[in-house]
């Protein structure tokens, strides 16, 4: 989803140490603290706010990358599996808005960044499960790192593939070198340290993305990819590239850290996760504008999908080529957005009380070489593998199933421990495990079909 990282809430892991000892049984004055009512937010959204800026991070690479998904689950299979990962996203997400208030509530704070709500709530979950609080929130930490990294390298690939349709009519270029080209100013763009100093940026690219969007619905509508003309329509798909289709899919719709600081920042939090609330109505029109561009997309070009659906727009005209720059500026402006979460957790949490201690006074010029690092470690990815759908896939099924599916089902057993057995708490543990055991067969699974894929497209 685009933009899904600029708005994670970060700290150092470190301060979560507290959060991994064993906290006391629930107390009667727990009762009496709503974290929401004590929340001090200088301009907090409304729901209208919520709601557009949710609908906005959710159209980026993942939704043009969605034809190809089809093109592996097949048409039927697409369509109703879409539906069925999007609820399953909209429930965990429910499951983990509601164990970081009760985290809060048994903390008596009014916010908890997500490592810190997992280390609290295995803290207070079975005893064999609390020495695993402090590396929990570390693993949560070093998910997000690796996922935001990934991100950028999709992005790095994504940019340097559209420029390169853009510009082969004219001087053809291997996409490596594209990639190089861009290095310098994403490395350039990237060492601004403010998010408010990049937010006219951001808008920018929001608009871009909508019209871009746009355009691209209405070629799918008008014709067909000449090359897809006779070719029949797959309609079930095979189970072996199914995984491929769970981790882009995935990729696309699980926001983790965008739906945590949305919900951290309304005026009025409970009407986030209301049955009519901000996040069902949200992934509602999400899923819906989904499937709609999986769908019509594979209808118009079959098995012959690139990795983006920009990339199979007609060649030489004026319109579709204009739609490539829009996304290529649109993307490339989200690269430094999405940068910015890992630094935040490496800056902070680990570099910077090290760099205070021993080299006081070059904090800035550390904060920079750090930034200066992740682009260069980002873009050597993206030379090593130039496999945007595969990147997709690869770091959807790796990182988001533990994000978005197994810590939220762990914290939930974990909340709910120790209460008074019953036969709903029964279910809610028997749900919870089947979530947990979903999510890590969508880890290994869709993490070892893309690894695979990986090694054979250079086979």
């Amino acid at each position: 989803m685009e933009d899904k990282g600029e708005t994670v809430q970060l700290r150092p892991v470190a301060d979560a140490a507290e959060s991994s000892s064993p906290i006391p049984a629930k107390e009667d004055s727990e009762e009496d603290y709503d974290p929401h009512l004590h929340r001090d937010l200088p301009k907090p959204t409304n729901n209208v706010e919520t709601l557009v800026h949710l609908l906005k991070c959710s159209l980026g690479t993942g939704i043009l990358a969605m034809p190809q998904a089809f093109a592996r689950a097949g048409l039927v299979t697409g369509v109703l599996a879409t539906v069925l990962v999007g609820v399953l996203v909209t429930h965990c997400l429910h499951v983990l808005v509601r164990s970081q208030y009760a985290a809060c509530k048994q903390l008596r704070v009014p916010l908890l960044a997500y490592p810190d709500s997992v280390a609290c709530a295995l803290g207070r979950g079975p005893p064999a499960l609390r020495r695993l609080a402090r590396p929990a929130a570390l693993a949560v930490d070093v998910f997000l790192v690796v996922y935001q990294l990934g991100i950028c390298c999709v992005y790095i690939v994504f940019i340097a593939d559209n420029i390169k349709k853009v510009v082969d009519p004219y001087y053809q270029m291997a996409v490596e070198i594209h990639m190089l080209i861009i290095l310098g100013p994403l490395i350039a763009f990237n060492l601004i340290p403010s998010l408010k100093m990049l937010a006219p940026f951001s808008a920018l690219a929001n608009v871009l993305t909508f019209v871009g969007l746009g355009i691209v619905v209405y070629y799918l509508l008008a014709g067909k990819k000449p090359e897809a003309r006779d070719e029949p329509l797959d309609l079930w798909g095979s189970a072996e590239t199914f995984p491929l289709f769970f981790g882009t899919t995935l990729f696309a719709l699980t926001a983790v850290g965008v739906v945590i600081a949305l919900e951290n920042n309304m005026k009025t939090p409970k009407a986030f996760g209301a049955p009519c609330g901000v996040l069902n109505s949200g992934m509602a029109i999400i899923v819906l504008l989904y499937v709609t561009v999986g769908a019509i997309g594979y209808v118009f070009c079959v098995s012959q999908c690139s990795d983006s659906i920009t990339l199979d727009l007609p060649k030489d005209d004026p319109l579709a080529t204009s739609v490539i720059i829009m996304f290529a500026v649109a993307i490339f402006i989200s690269y430094c957005l999405h940068c910015y979460v890992p630094v935040e957790v490496l800056w902070k949490g680990y570099i910077l009380p090290r760099v205070q201690r021993s080299a006081p006074g070059r904090e800035r010029l550390c904060e920079y070489a750090l930034r200066v690092a992740l682009c260069l470690l980002t873009f050597v990815l993206a030379v090593a593998v130039p496999r945007l759908g595969l990147f997709i896939s690869l770091f959807g099924a790796l990182c988001l199933s533990a994000l978005g599916i197994c810590f939220p089902a762990l914290m939930e057993i974990c909340v709910h421990f120790p209460q008074r057995a019953s036969a709903a708490r029964s279910v809610l543990f028997g749900k919870d495990v089947l979530l947990l055991l979903v999510g890590l067969v969508g880890l290994v699974a869709g993490t070892y079909t893309a690894l695979v894929s990986i090694v054979r497209s250079f086979a």
